[in-house]
């Protein structure tokens, strides 16, 4: 994990990082300065994830075909220039909820490229025996910035101009561009490209038969369908019900982040001393009661520590899934198998989103999260007898897998 490679793409991801970080507090800060209907900033947060919906199988079949590192740094470009457009029109005031959508659409599209190149490419820079230590690496990286150093700093921007955080955000995707294009490369092995649709098929075909795999593409989808159930109108809770400002909205953020960074820095030795089975088991049924507890928060310090918990959990489990898929995916197939992976993982997403402004508006700001968590317990229970056959024997499910 020392190799130049892996540390230009770790640095890349940290300072972007950053940037995205102070990007995800201002979006919805900026939305709620625009309108108070939950329905319309949901529609927001819902843009922001379509394209794991529509673009990550085609998405997969570049990241096989092209340089990896390649598809990163110009993917972050365009985001570059698109947080920049952003960032114009918010100093200019001609910002709209249909005008950030989009924006985020764009911004979206950008990231399915550069999480399925980020990841597939991981293997190959620090070998399968590193995994579990490159992804929990990986995933305190992706905490420290996104979700710790820069929501307060975007809240706190944002308090003194609106355009600041949206400036950031593409100065650090610039820095990131610089790293990354610079990164020496390995050669890779040429073979015939198929056409996409039968590339996309061959990808689909791939996880459809790798029981393990599949079930936990399926069970992913409908937590990330009620993840986002809850946390779309996650602001107007914290702002509306809790009363919080912008800054206090930040520091939430970054307070619930400590959970993920904790989990990043000592997830590897827990999963190896838990073994897999019991670390993904054991973060389901902690994130059904994390869940139902969030929207029953009497105040900010206890809805911080239930999504710190939310956090430390689920970064558990994208530490052993995301291994899992490294480990038993052959290296020319795991691009598309990613890509379909993350469709159906992340596919139900904007759904979640808008059903999340819906609940809310019909029922009060409180109630998606108890919603989710019934809904995150009854696929669990779907779910389970499944996983308990599958992940029977997990020293061999990371060496060989099991089908």
């Amino acid at each position: 994990m020392t190799t130049s490679p892996y540390r230009r793409l770790s640095w890349a991801a940290g300072i972007s990082g950053v940037g995205d970080g102070a990007f995800a507090a201002a979006v919805p800060l900026l939305a709620v300065a625009i309108t108070s209907d939950p329905r319309l900033v949901s529609v927001v947060s819902a843009a922001t994830y379509l394209p794991w919906l529509l673009l990550s199988l085609p998405a997969g079949v570049l990241v096989d075909r092209y340089d990896r590192f390649g598809l990163m740094w110009r993917s972050q470009a365009i985001q570059a220039v698109i947080v920049g457009a952003v960032a114009i029109l918010v100093a200019l005031g001609h910002m709209s909820v249909p005008v950030l959508a989009v924006a985020a659409f764009c911004l979206g599209s950008g990231a399915v490229v550069f999480a399925n190149a980020a990841q597939t490419v991981l293997p190959e820079i620090v070998g399968k025996p590193l995994l579990h230590r490159a992804n929990a690496h990986q995933q305190a990286i992706n905490t420290i910035g996104p979700q710790f150093a820069g929501p307060p700093l975007g809240s706190l921007l944002f308090t003194v101009a609106a355009a600041l955080p949206f400036w950031i955000d593409a100065a650090t995707f610039l820095l990131s561009v610089a790293l990354l294009a610079r990164t020496p490369r390995r050669p890779r092995r040429r073979t015939e490209h198929l056409p996409m649709a039968a590339a996309i098929a061959g990808g689909l075909r791939w996880l459809a038969g790798h029981r393990l795999l599949r079930a936990l593409a399926l069970l992913v989808g409908v937590n990330t369908f009620c993840f986002q159930l809850g946390n779309a109108t996650l602001v107007l809770l914290a702002t509306q019900t809790l009363h919080l400002d912008a800054r206090g909205y930040g520091l939430l953020l970054a307070g619930a982040a400590l959970g993920s960074l904790l989990a990043g820095l000592v997830g590897a030795r827990a999963v190896e001393r838990a073994g897999t089975r019991l670390t993904l088991l054991a973060s389901l049924a902690a994130n059904v009661a994390v869940f139902a507890g969030i929207g029953l928060s009497p105040n900010a310090v206890v809805l911080g520590v239930l999504l710190a918990l939310n956090g430390f959990v689920t970064t558990l489990w994208n530490i052993v899934t995301v291994g899992l898929r490294q480990h038993l995916v052959p290296a020319d197939l795991l691009g598309r198998v990613n890509g379909a992976y993350r469709m159906l993982g992340w596919g139900l997403i904007p759904l979640g989103a808008l059903a999340g402004g819906l609940v809310a508006h019909a029922f009060g700001l409180r109630a998606p999260y108890p919603v989710a968590g019934a809904l995150r317990g009854i696929a669990l229970l779907v779910a389970l007898p499944v996983l308990m056959r599958a992940l029977t024997g997990d020293r061999a499910i990371s060496a060989k897998g099991t089908r």
